[in-house]
């Protein structure tokens, strides 16, 4: 039995007590990105070829070298009889918008492809202190401006494992695809709009947006601040409650990382499900998405798939003592994506403002006549098509004379979704529920280049996550079946602040009470 078969707890336990060493799992994973990755993103990557377009290219830089000697120290601890621990020898992926000390840190974005990090962000510090093996950075959409991870300046771009000639979803589309292709056991993402459940739910795996500020944000590039969250890529919700269980807690370096206590996420893991009250929302079965001719709502059923899965789901964790509650109201969710264009592009503006060619990163190599015409040169050559758009888009709602008619008003709807999530979790009102339970995404793994370059389009596969992000809220998607064509549905959960234990609670008693469902048992088209 390959060491890759085993969950990370597993591996973690089995390293700690001397049954497996870290260096043995560390040249498992290795061997494994040799079989399915193919070529690492770059900047001049030439033409396709027809292997390329059967890998998986979840990797911008390999850390090969920080991974033997993360392993080496492992397995020291170990030999000297002491604990190693909780991840000891678990191989991890960090998503390619954390800083990581002495290794290119890039965004995806021609602008810091030169950058090298000078320090660690808390969250790789505290998993790396826990033992695990930072194997290498993963692609994603550049600056995380994206759902399907191809606007990467580092191309090839990722590939969906369960199909190759799909997008592995975005922005977090390398972490999703190297857990589910086996390449690693872990990764740490981010989630902006569902920039982490999305390609969880695309590529048939676990991902946990925490609560915002339960995990701190230092060292991560930034994108939307109000909304980025980082967050577990997982296997399984075991392995998604150990990682946030890590990573989670107050940081004196960040402001916004909460005091709040960190429970035992592992200790109230099997508690079970009985007595708890999980919602199901008419408003998260369908899309809607404004008529370009008129402006009209249009509203449009969820395929028959996928609401078929999110029932299955609610059926099983009734079977288990959970009461369903039904027809909850969540009105102002669809106005989520209008809210998420405006404020995400102001906070989008405002952050990449520091990318100018003076202090780090990209400068142009063109003659320039002053300053004004080098940051002119600089920035043009070294943003992609995203991120001029969500500049030139966020200086204009929120210039002066239009600030109180998009701007001011995103913020009012986004108090106004949030006022839905409390009402709903309100344990004095009407529906008291402890969690909601939803589709992930409208549609599975879409093909690639059908919707990229319609940035409306783009975002509309974020719709049914995108409002946790606005409330602040804790969601999980988790593997609810396969569709007619063999591609992963993703189920959602989303629960009141700080409660990431119930989603926990929840996706692990549905993990079990489907552990021997067919469906299960289907893998990756690239590990067939």
């Amino acid at each position: 039995m390959s060491a890759l078969d085993y969950a990370a707890h597993t591996i973690a336990q089995k390293v700690n007590a001397g049954e497996l060493s870290a260096v043995e799992v560390l040249e498992s994973a290795l061997a494994r990105i040799e079989q399915v990755e193919g070529r690492h993103g770059a900047l001049d990557y030439g033409e396709l070829t027809d292997e390329d377009r059967q890998k998986v290219h979840a990797f911008i830089t390999l850390t090969q070298d920080r991974a033997y000697a993360q392993a080496r120290q492992v397995d020291a601890l170990v030999s000297a009889g002491k604990l190693a621990g909780p991840l000891a020898g678990v191989p991890l992926s960090i998503k390619d918008i954390f800083c990581v000390k002495d290794t290119p840190s890039t965004a995806a974005s021609r602008i810091l492809a030169n950058f090298v990090a000078p320090y660690t962000a808390t969250a790789v510090e505290r998993l790396e202190a826990a033992g695990a093996l930072t194997l290498g950075k993963v692609n994603l959409d550049e600056f995380t401006h994206g759902s399907s991870t191809e606007s990467s300046a580092f191309q090839p771009s990722t590939r969906n494992p369960w199909d190759p000639d799909r997008v592995p979803g975005g922005s977090s589309g390398g972490s999703a695809a190297s857990v589910a292709a086996g390449e690693v056991m872990l990764s740490l993402g981010t989630d902006t709009a569902g920039s982490i459940r999305q390609p969880a739910a695309f590529c048939g795996v676990v991902g946990l947006k925490p609560t915002y500020g339960r995990v701190s944000r230092y060292g991560l590039i930034a994108f939307g601040s109000s909304l980025d969250c980082p967050g577990s890529v997982a296997r399984d919700v075991r392995d998604a409650a150990l990682m946030l269980r890590v990573m989670a807690g107050a940081d004196p370096r960040d402001s916004t990382a909460s005091r709040h206590p960190v429970p035992d996420y592992l200790a109230i893991l099997s508690e079970g499900v009985k007595g708890l009250r999980i919602g199901l929302s008419p408003d998260y079965m369908q899309i809607a998405f404004p008529d370009p001719q008129t402006g009209a709502l249009i509203r449009q059923e969820l395929p028959a798939e996928i609401r078929n899965a999110t029932l299955r789901a609610a059926e099983a964790l009734a079977d288990q003592g959970a009461e369903i509650v039904e027809n909850v109201p969540m009105p102002n969710m669809v106005y989520g994506i209008p809210a998420y264009f405006v404020v995400s592009r102001v906070e989008a503006a405002s952050n990449l403002h520091r990318f100018d060619g003076v202090k780090y990163g990209y400068r142009t190599s063109s003659d320039f006549r002053d300053l004004h015409e080098m940051y002119r040169k600089t920035r043009a050559e070294g943003f992609g098509l995203q991120p001029k758009l969500r500049i030139l888009m966020g200086m204009y709602v929120s210039a002066a004379q239009y600030s109180e008619q998009y701007y001011q008003r995103a913020l009012r709807v986004r108090s106004m979704i949030r006022a839905d999530f409390e009402s709903a979790f309100d344990s004095g009102g009407a529906y008291r529920l402890d969690a909601l339970l939803t589709p992930t995404t409208p549609t599975t793994a879409f093909k690639i280049a059908d919707i990229y370059g319609d940035s409306v389009l783009m975002q509309y596969a974020d719709q049914l996550t995108v409002p946790a992000n606005h409330a602040g809220i804790p969601g999980i998607s988790i593997p609810g079946g396969l569709d007619g064509d063999g591609l992963p549905i993703g189920i959602q959960l989303l629960a009141p602040d700080f409660r990431e234990e119930i989603l926990f609670r929840v996706g692990y008693a549905f993990e079990q009470a489907t552990a021997d469902a067919a469906w299960r048992k289907h893998k990756p088209q690239v590990l067939r």
